[in-house]
């Protein structure tokens, strides 16, 4: 079966399946196991003996390490499903869909909305506090709204776009790869005194996978806009990712979430506040409305599921191109 069939059939699983929790109670989820495996070149290699130099080289060789070993169970994990025939085509769908998140992210974030309708602000914050790292105490329901919607959109472009762009061009072992590198940025890619040094090469290697990825999610998000919203919420759209999307402390969360901004007419970013300490940048689409709330959120949902249609929609585009050619 072509590699971007595989691809088509994981992404559909991922949209009806998901992540089921039932599952994952039983036995780890890869990303835990990642994370284990960074855990310990971390605790050994990342010590506050060792020089800033040290620690910095330390992380160059954890990282490379770690993603060399990606590759190397991507390829064989490719091997052995090769051989096994309609079987192996079938555990490779279910190990590409376990690596994409949107029924799960759609899921997290619509519960957020959920929450501020069922239980007010008191639920909303509850439910946001699982998706986002700021205080859910410093946020009124506007703040709630826009956390779950920036988190929407800028996993959007990791979550989703990113693993399935990177199985596009190398298959399981970059699949792999990506995730593995994306798992270490979010555990040791901090900016802090433990992690500035030891996590550099692992911050910067994360910017640079998901690059494409960002950028490719912002015109899935305008052109969903478009679809879904009218042609002038996919020129906001558009306009807001172009405009602001530098204005974002990320080289590349800025893209998707300025698009949202646009698309939805919102300001997003902007000051917040994690672990008491206030971060202020700029608002994305300074025009939009500033208050938000859950219809806002259950209306970003929406563009969402059409941004992932479309990217699935351009997923077959390329194999059909691919079989014409």
């Amino acid at each position: 079966m072509s590699h971007f069939l595989v691809l088509l059939a994981a992404i559909g699983l991922d949209r009806v399946v998901g992540d089921p929790p039932s599952l994952w109670r039983r036995i780890p989820h890869p990303v835990v196991i990642f994370g284990k495996a960074i855990d310990l070149f971390e605790t050994r290699l990342n010590r506050a003996s060792f020089t800033a130099e040290g620690r910095r080289l330390n992380g160059v060789v954890t990282i490379i390490a770690l993603l060399v070993a990606s590759v190397v169970v991507g390829q064989l994990l490719t091997s052995i499903f090769h051989h096994l025939g309609f079987f192996g085509v079938v555990l490779e769908i279910v190990v590409v869909a376990v690596f994409l998140a949107q029924k799960s992210l759609g899921d997290h974030v619509q519960a957020v909305a959920h929450g501020l309708l069922q239980d007010g602000l008191e639920g909303g914050r509850q439910a946001v506090s699982m998706i986002v790292g700021r205080d859910p105490k410093t946020l009124d329901e506007a703040g709630v709204s826009r956390a779950a919607i920036e988190s929407l959109s800028e996993n959007f472009a990791d979550g989703v776009v990113a693993p399935v762009f990177w199985f596009a061009i190398a298959g399981l072992p970059g699949i792999l790869a990506y995730k593995m590198l994306n798992t270490a940025d979010s555990m040791i890619g901090h900016k802090n005194d433990r992690f500035r040094d030891f996590g550099w090469a692992s911050a910067r290697l994360d910017d640079l996978a998901n690059w494409p990825a960002a950028r490719l999610s912002s015109v899935f998000i305008a052109l969903a806009a478009a679809w879904r919203l009218g042609a002038a919420a996919g020129r906001r759209s558009f306009s807001a990712a172009l405009r602001d999307s530098g204005l974002h402390r990320s080289p590349n969360s800025g893209w998707p979430e300025a698009a949202m901004a646009g698309a939805l007419d919102l300001q997003l970013a902007g000051p917040r506040v994690y672990g008491g300490v206030r971060v202020s940048e700029p608002m994305m689409h300074a025009a939009g409305r500033k208050d938000a709330g859950a219809r806002d959120i259950l209306l970003g949902i929406r563009v969402f599921y059409t941004a992932c249609t479309l990217m699935a929609l351009s997923v077959a585009g390329v194999w059909l191109i691919g079989c014409i050619a």
